[in-house]
């Protein structure tokens, strides 16, 4: 490994210089020498498997029988990174033993209901630990464990309810859809068009309904349709459920239709699209999930063929599409420290609801990420903004400036999030809790959890 990500690794703001300083409350930390089964010299890589997930099953016994106890709140946070380093670095290398016994260390320190760094370390240890089994082994999904459509959305729903992350994406791409409707209104037949390339559950537009409702009078009727696209039949169908039902809440002088079409089987050639109305691209996080650069420019040579008045780009920020393991791991493992790490801003340690989060859904695309090059597909690309920046201008889109009303929307957005933090704007050059930072000239607006960037809204139309 190369010594600037090893130095990138050590510098980590995960709780490990600040954690100290906060007080919460948990379990009592127990000596955790007491876990400890001596590795025997004398045993052979098989024994050592199984003493992993022996260890495994152990740390997650000990969780279920704590759970509720309070911690005592010190951190041991800088030995579990360095440990951690160092069995990404043996896997890489194919020093399995190495690794085996690395991660057999691991599952007696850490914990998933310990501070923020036991946690996301305890779900690395796991990805890494899928990496060593291989698909080939039948212990390699009981250690991936995939949620269930109702787990991952019910996690999905805590996540929305108690943290900005989400809202923050979705109140200021709609801010922006509505302002770029606001300004075709004398032309556009009050008519507005919204094609979203990843509806999933719908929580993004129900402000949208109700900002257009507020809008709409007898005089004045609007129509709002929503194009969707999704991974299955019966997540459109409840999405559509869901927000129709949402829509009858208002007045009927907004006219609500939502239209969900299936990944990969539905194109958009014969899109209907009435006369001159507004069209907006809703890109939240979606290009996040294409695994090659060639769907990427593939998307948004198709997104520039339809001529839309915005085009609404939402990524998570970072390198992951580095192409070493290495490199990957060390970027993954930054941002899911920061996201692990805001948690604790938003719910008690002992919350069902966080471990629901953490479980369902941050720990199943750390596991994944970890482990995509295993099936030979390639893993989703996650940029810099400078990066997709000049790759949305390559594709002959210009960016649009964030209005304040976006910006001052946002920070009152985190105003009302922020718990325990102190609440930090970019003016202020705080490094605490959650931040709203103004970028490229007022074209680039984005959430922070102390000095890392979580997401990052933009908007663009075509040239």
């Amino acid at each position: 490994m190369e010594d600037s990500e090893e130095e990138e690794l050590l510098n980590l703001t995960l709780s490990v210089a600040a954690g100290g300083e906060r007080k919460k409350k948990g379990r009592t930390k127990d000596d955790t020498n007491s876990l400890v089964i001596p590795m025997k010299s004398s045993e052979g890589y098989e024994g050592k498997i199984f003493r992993l997930l022996q260890m495994r099953e152990l740390m997650l016994r000990e969780d279920h029988r704590r759970k509720g106890v309070v911690e005592d709140g010190n951190n041991n946070g800088l030995p579990l990174i360095h440990l951690l380093l160092s069995t990404a670095t043996s896997i890489d290398e194919r020093n399995y033993c190495a690794t085996l016994e690395n991660l057999i260390e691991l599952y007696q320190t850490v914990s998933l209901i310990g501070d923020s760094v036991q946690r996301v370390v305890a779900y690395f240890a796991d990805g890494l630990a899928a990496r060593l089994l291989t698909r080939k082994s039948p212990f390699y999904d009981m250690v991936m464990e995939e949620p269930t459509s109702e787990e991952e959305f019910l996690a999905f729903t805590d996540l929305y309810r108690v943290s900005p992350y989400y809202q923050f994406a979705h109140f200021t791409a709609n801010q922006a859809i509505l302002e770029a409707y606001e300004e075709e209104e004398e032309r556009n037949n009050k008519a507005l068009h919204v094609i979203d390339f990843d509806v999933s559950y719908g929580f993004q537009w129900p402000s949208l309904i109700q900002s257009l409702s507020e809008k709409a009078t007898s005089g004045n009727r609007i129509s709002l349709r929503i194009t969707g696209f999704g991974n299955n039949l019966k997540e459109l169908q409840e999405t559509e459920a869901r927000l129709v039902s949402f829509s009858k809440g208002f007045s009927n002088h907004l006219v609500f239709e939502f239209q969900g079409l299936l990944r990969g089987s539905s194109r958009l050639i014969n899109l209907r699209r009435k006369k001159n109305e507004t069209l907006a691209v809703n890109l939240v996080s979606y290009l996040n999930t294409l695994s090659s650069f060639m769907k990427v420019s593939d998307t948004l040579g198709l997104v520039h063929s339809l001529s839309p008045s915005i085009v609404v780009l939402v990524k998570q920020e970072g390198s992951r599409s580095l192409k070493t393991f290495l490199s990957r791991f060390t970027e993954s493992l930054h941002y899911f420290a920061a996201m692990f790490d805001s948690l604790d801003d938003c719910l008690p340690l002992e919350s069902a609801e966080r471990l629901r989060i953490e479980k369902k859904l941050l720990g199943k695309e750390i596991k994944s990420m970890l482990n995509y090059d295993m099936d030979g597909v390639d893993c989703p690309k996650y940029e810099r903004m400078e990066t997709w920046k000049t790759r949305m201008e390559h594709h002959g889109f210009v960016g649009r400036k964030i209005s304040s009303k976006c910006v001052i929307q946002a920070k009152l957005l985190l105003k009302m999030r922020t718990h325990y933090y102190p609440l930090q704007f970019e003016e202020e050059g705080g490094s605490g809790g959650f931040r709203v930072s103004e970028r490229d000239e007022g074209r680039v607006i984005s959430l922070g959890w102390q000095n890392r960037f979580l997401l990052t809204v933009s908007a663009w139309q075509p040239i």
